[in-house]
């Protein structure tokens, strides 16, 4: 078994599919839909899924939405150990239930954000995982200085890491020279994928997984690249990854969640709505992910 295969004992590892969470034309959520979808990823390549993240449009969610999609999920997946949930909230406690929740519902791991409702202090984002990690259950730093305003750097993440409060982290700075930095600081913290638009840099400098988007459309062709990418085959990822990356970009802008259900409408996939306030593309950006993803279909991506 090589280091980026998904197995029971580090289930964060492997495609670890980001959800988009479908919805009803009033808006309500629609969990057969989902429930169909999840099982889908896992049959068409993918390892797990990671609902409530931003792409699953968790900060729309009642507390008891939020709960219903992790049940949900787990029960699709077949194996409770393939759903890592994400338990980011304003305050620790609250990211510490969220965990307890996850466990209960027989979860492998949970993704938590840092601190985000200001720019905490290193003991505060220690403090933070301290206490989500108190729950048991593996805990996945996510790092987005983008959308937090808080930095986990390297020195960080080792910190972190050597506190014993974290697993692996989401890298989404998408300064892939970061990795060597990990690698140095904390050998045996994981490094997962973050970005979609990184995917053969991270995967190249060591990343044992993906925390992904765009297989939400093409999981298939999406999983081929990463395991040819972690694999050091770049006869197969590099022109695959080429041939993706006008729609793996989206990912990374603040679209990301329209663009990504529009590729999955164009694709046959439940994309549908998103919550206010989030509103459809229109105009050049969704003239854009239409064009690539229409590509993408045509050059048989699935």
């Amino acid at each position: 078994m090589t280091a980026t295969t998904w197995n029971t004992d580090r289930p964060w590892r492997g495609i670890m599919v980001a959800t988009t969470l479908p919805f009803r034309e009033d808006l309500t959520v629609d969990h057969d839909a989902y429930a169909e979808h999840v099982a889908w990823l896992i049959a068409n390549g993918c390892d797990g899924v990671v609902p409530n993240g931003s792409l699953g449009e968790y900060q729309t969610l009642t507390d008891a939405e939020r709960a219903q999609v992790v049940r949900t999920a787990v029960d699709a997946a077949g194996d409770g150990a393939r759903v890592m949930p994400g338990v980011a909230a304003y305050g620790s406690a609250e990211s510490r239930r969220w965990a307890e929740q996850a466990a209960e519902a027989g979860c492998g791991s949970v993704l938590l954000l840092p601190p985000n409702t200001y720019r905490a202090d290193p003991t505060a984002v220690r403090a933070h995982y301290t206490e989500a990690a108190r729950v048991g259950i593996p805990v996945v730093a996510y790092n987005n200085p983008f959308d937090t305003k808080v930095d986990l750097t390297p020195d960080l993440l080792a910190r972190l890491h050597g506190d014993g409060s974290i697993v692996a982290v989401k890298e989404f700075s998408g300064d892939v020279r970061r990795a060597y930095e990990i690698a140095e600081l904390a050998p045996e913290l994981d490094l997962l994928i973050g970005a979609d638009d990184v995917l053969l840099e991270l995967a190249v400098a060591g990343a044992v997984g993906w925390i992904a988007g765009y297989p939400n459309a093409f999981p298939a062709s999406c999983a081929e690249l990463y395991r040819a990418a972690v694999a050091g085959d770049l006869t197969t990822a590099l022109p695959l990854y080429m041939s993706l990356h006008s729609l793996l970009r989206w990912d990374s802008k603040t679209e990301f969640v329209q663009s990504i259900k529009l590729s999955m409408d164009i694709a046959g996939r439940p994309g549908g709505p998103t919550r206010p306030p989030r509103h459809p593309l229109t105009g050049t950006i969704e003239a854009a992910v239409r064009t690539a993803t229409e590509k993408a279909v045509a050059n048989g991506h699935h």
